[in-house]
């Protein structure tokens, strides 16, 4: 059995995650002290308690996401005696890739929480709000090549380009309003389903150039360490395995594409992968890749028992 470790993005966080953990388990209750005091704010109320407005807010989610991760990272360690840092293969969903780093030990926990603290106000900054636009394409017919010749007769507004390739069936697509709005009306009559996304920037794309820019400078002083296993990483769906690649990938990752999609096939096919475990809040993850890698086993870990079931599987 060869094990895969993968981790949320943005759009799995909700009013409640990370309560459980919280109030069982204490490796849990250290990691939300520690972002708590890295970042100066009481995010662990905001993930019990909300409100779902703040959040959602990117600044807030990007660390509150990554927070969760790792507090199951660190359970699984202190309870039940399983070392993520020693898995085959690491991969995370945009944001989710710094909670993979930190899970690798390439980056340290209080460094992963400023630095998606960062980003996500870096990623805010860049277009004010109601310039840009998101919107996911879905449907049996929403495959890359049709979400490519949306993004093309998009264009004739202004940029729009391809965000996320998650899996067949859901192409996220983000770029000038006026753009994504035309794509949009392309893609439907292609045949595909279309909904704008409830975001408040148009994240992966050439739009973020800014953000780029300031996650260059931050990252450019970050002390990365040697991972003992290996990244897939979002922008180019291959394995990474020494630290000096890791701050150019994280940088161009804020205007690139997520190639999810090829990143999990990369791994069931070329990295041998037949297990894959979920660490963090939600099971977006492990609905994309039971349908990308159906020969594969999947899991999301969000309670004890799922990490004691886990546990013992391994």
């Amino acid at each position: 059995m060869t094990l895969a470790f993968v981790f949320p993005g943005q759009g799995s966080q909700s009013v409640g995650m990370g309560s459980e953990l919280f109030d069982n388990f204490a490796a849990a209750r250290e990691v939300f002290g520690e972002v708590n005091e890295v970042l100066g704010l009481d995010l662990l109320r905001l993930m019990r308690e909300g409100p779902e407005a703040d959040l959602t807010l990117t600044e807030n989610a990007q660390p509150a996401l990554m927070a969760v991760s790792l507090a199951v990272v660190r359970v699984l360690k202190a309870d039940f005696g399983v070392d993520v840092s020693e898995a085959a293969f690491c991969a995370g969903h945009s944001l989710g890739e710094y909670s993979a780093l930190a899970a690798m030990e390439v980056l340290t926990l209080a460094d992963a929480a400023r630095l998606l603290k960062l980003r996500g106000q870096a990623m805010q900054r860049a277009v004010p709000v109601g310039q840009g636009a998101m919107a996911a394409l879905i449907g049996a017919k929403a495959d890359l090549a049709l979400a490519e010749v949306a993004c093309e007769a998009g264009r004739a507004a202004g940029v729009v380009v391809v965000a996320n390739d998650n899996n067949a069936g859901q192409v996220v697509i983000s770029g000038e309003k006026a753009a994504v709005d035309l794509a949009v009306e392309k893609a439907k009559e292609l045949g595909a389903k279309a909904m704008l996304l409830n975001v408040s920037a148009p994240f992966h794309s050439p739009l973020m150039q800014p953000a780029a820019e300031e996650m260059a400078e931050a990252l450019s002083k970050i002390n990365f360490r040697d991972p003992q296993s290996v990244l897939v990483a979002n922008v180019t769906a291959q394995p990474v395995g020494d630290k000096a690649q890791v701050a150019p990938l994280l940088v161009e990752q804020v205007t690139g594409r997520v190639r999810w999609r090829e990143s999990v096939q990369w791994l069931a096919q070329d990295g041998g992968v037949t297990q894959f475990a979920e660490l963090g809040a939600g099971k977006v993850l492990t609905g994309m890749i039971k349908r990308l890698a159906p020969g594969c086993e999947a899991v999301a870990l969000n309670g004890a028992l799922d990490f004691e079931a886990f546990a013992k599987s391994i």
